[in-house]
């Protein structure tokens, strides 16, 4: 059996009482390419909070491949960040770099390199100097994409990367991320549109508090599986 990156045994997460997500065991393989769906509320970036050790687990354990440990970046969504914070877009993809470069030293030549290729691969060569304040919503997704391609991290995790993002662009990002799983790298992905998991996930997890199903994505998203989720999480099983 291959060794999981990423394992979940019997993981129960929340906060302050509540338990949004409970007892889910599964595991990311190597190089794979996971949606993770689910109705709100299903617990979905509670999720990839406790993967990115965010927060702790309630119960159980979240284990990681431990060459892997320090190999792991997330996009987050776009809702918690500060656009208001007077940084540029160049600045904000070189953060992606820290791993590397530490927070407080200065960016020799390689990593300015990487910088600009990055904001090449997502369309933004032209807005490096723009703060982030002045873009709109597609352009802030392409900017942390850019910023995602700095780490390059072997775990990739991104909660919601298309939200508020038109079709065209949605399908370029997606074909960035096909690249980069393409190169081996393994890719979670928090999604709500179901026919995205269709057309380019090959394993899907579907969350409603709890694991409803999580594998083939054509074995996942069944109409079965599905309505099963909406009553979970409307409280009708619980």
């Amino acid at each position: 059996m291959t060794h999981a990156v990423i394992e979940l045994d019997q993981v129960s997460l929340g906060w302050r009482g509540r338990v949004a997500v409970r007892d889910v065991s599964g595991r990311f393989a190597p190089g794979s390419l996971t949606a993770i769906v689910g109705p709100n509320g299903a617990g979905k970036s509670t999720l990839i909070k406790g993967v990115m050790g965010l927060i702790a687990p309630l119960r159980g354990y979240i284990r990681l491949a431990p060459h892997l440990r320090n190999s792991v970046a997330c996009l987050p969504q776009v809702g918690d960040l500060d656009r208001s914070f007077p940084i540029s877009v160049y600045d904000l993809v070189g953060m992606g770099g820290w791993s590397r470069t530490g927070a407080w030293r200065g960016l020799d030549d390689s990593e300015h390199a990487r910088i600009e290729q990055a904001l090449e691969a997502v369309g933004l060569a032209d807005f490096s100097r723009r703060g982030i304040g002045t873009l709109s919503g597609g352009q802030l997704q392409r900017a942390l994409f850019a910023r995602l391609l700095m780490s390059d991290a072997d775990i990739l995790l991104l909660d919601e990367p298309f939200a508020a993002v038109d079709q065209a662009t949605t399908e370029e990002l997606m074909q960035l991320l096909c690249r980069l799983n393409e190169q081996g790298r393994t890719i979670a992905v928090v999604l709500h549109d179901l026919e995205l998991a269709r057309q380019y996930f090959p394993q899907t997890l579907l969350l409603a508090g709890q694991a409803v199903a999580w594998g083939e994505t054509a074995n996942v998203l069944t109409p079965e599986n599905l309505h099963l989720a909406r009553h979970l999480c409307a409280g009708d099983f619980l």
